[in-house]
């Protein structure tokens, strides 16, 4: 299956539903990847506005 990333969140997942926004505006071109492992403590997801942790896209086409 091939990785998509959600355009409304960023969350990159295979699948064809955003499991965090439970959106299908979706798209598998998309670049650079950022991993937020604790979003409570990390500068960046507070930054982007991430609150759960998982790997996010930072561009989306």
């Amino acid at each position: 299956m091939v990785e998509k990333a959600c355009r409304n969140c960023h969350l990159i997942f295979e699948g064809n539903i955003c499991p965090n926004c439970k959106s299908t505006d979706l798209s598998d071109d998309f670049s650079g990847i950022v991993v937020i492992l604790d979003p409570e403590n990390s500068a960046i997801a507070k930054i982007i506005g991430i609150k759960k942790k998982g790997r996010y896209a930072v561009r989306i086409r």
